[in-house]
């Protein structure tokens, strides 16, 4: 005879203090599991949705980043010239031979005292047709041959010069901000865009950073990839746009999510021996309703497993609780350095139907364990001396 769940509810709210304390600190460190994890989701979201299936980007082999990377006109040749590649609707290929730089700009709060990296993107005529998701919020797109820019929309309050109608100096050059771009929070929203042949010589850079195709078929990667790959006037390396940004959250992802687990676990020691410190009080000042129950003909299981669910119920109160305040963090937008490209970034929490199943799982978690040890107490009490102690 199993008993009723009535039972372990009337319990709990018996004793608020203790139930209010023990379920708040279990709230706290799932509070931040969730936002490890969901900080984790943002990021990887934020530069997978930078790319394109569609697209295929090509950079020098071993270089591993844009920034590293070099490609001559004549390489960025061959590859436009692959009967993979797109045309579009005018029979232009569809393709962008891009340079890719990092400039420090001073933040706006912090003034010049405390600067940071901004990516600086030279793309070609083809460059915002082959980014459907990048859209112009404000302004205008800046003309090819002039010093004009577009800024992504997460720079303009953050930095300075990077907003509408605003100036920008690098490569010992004055730029124009033009337009806004809005890349629907996707990586390019922390990005600057120009016109390549004048971001080149700006720079000094005599080859391009990448070469960016939009392939005809998505079918066709494998075999342009090969072909490209293979060919000795060629030292390239070529990959779906989408998988090249997975690559670059790489590192830093890694690295949240392992300091933040590794937090988490810690403050879960506390809030399980929180848990069971509760739970052997429970058992403590209960001893003559464990005995009542267990001469009522109770068997030892039903005790334990009462227990058990109150100590589950605990959990699952502070899990929700945690869970609710970590889902308020997908208003926050967070700036920091990518670890991969060194350059700022602009990311929100993401709040996921696995890591909502995920924090429920570590919070019921956190429950059994303490839980079980003064569950188990309770069904051994012998009945008689229960009794006595009433």
């Amino acid at each position: 005879m199993a008993l009723p769940l009535s039972y372990c509810l009337r319990n709990l709210a018996t004793r608020k203090l203790t139930t209010f304390l023990t379920a708040g600190a279990m709230a706290l460190v799932v509070f931040v599991f969730a936002a490890v994890l969901m900080l984790d989701a943002g990021l990887r979201q934020t530069l997978v949705d930078t790319g394109s299936e569609d697209n295929v980007i090509a950079i020098r082999k071993g270089s591993g980043t844009e920034m590293q990377s070099g490609i001559d006109r004549a390489s960025a040749a061959i590859m436009e010239s692959q009967p993979q590649v797109a045309l579009g609707p005018d029979g232009k290929l569809v393709s962008s031979k891009e340079t890719v730089v990092l400039i420090t700009l001073p933040k706006r709060q912090s003034g010049s005292v405390h600067p940071a990296n901004v990516t600086v993107r030279g793309i070609g005529g083809m460059g915002l047709a082959l980014r459907p998701q990048v859209k112009l919020a404000q302004g205008r797109m800046f003309r090819s041959g002039s010093y004009e820019v577009v800024a992504g929309s997460s720079l303009g309050t953050r930095f300075q010069g990077a907003g509408l109608g605003e100036t920008l100096r690098f490569g010992n050059r004055e730029w124009t901000v033009v337009g806004v771009l809005d890349a629907g929070k996707t990586g390019f929203d922390s990005e600057i865009w120009g016109d390549s042949d004048q971001l080149m010589p700006a720079f000094r850079r005599p080859v391009f950073s990448s070469v960016t195709l939009r392939l005809a078929d998505r079918e066709g990667f494998d075999t342009l990839k090969r072909v490209l790959e293979s060919d000795p006037r060629l030292t390239i390396e070529v990959k779906r746009e989408r998988q090249y940004y997975a690559d670059q959250s790489e590192l830093m992802a890694n690295f949240i999510r392992i300091l933040g687990l590794t937090l988490s676990i810690i403050f879960s020691i506390g809030a399980v021996i929180g848990a069971m410190i509760t739970m052997y009080a429970s058992v403590a000042s209960r001893t003559g309703e464990i005995g009542t129950l267990r001469a009522l003909g109770f068997r030892r299981r039903s005790v334990l497993g009462a227990f058990l669910v109150e100590s589950l119920m605990l959990a699952l109160i502070g899990g929700l609780v945690g869970l609710i305040l970590a889902s308020l963090m997908q208003l926050v937008t967070i700036s920091t350095m990518n670890f991969q490209s060194f350059a700022e970034l602009a990311f929100s929490f993401q709040l996921t139907p696995r890591i909502v199943f995920q924090t429920l799982l570590f919070a019921l978690a956190m429950g059994f364990i303490g839980g079980f040890l003064p569950a188990a107490r309770a069904a051994r009490m012998n009945i008689v001396t229960a009794l006595r102690a009433a």
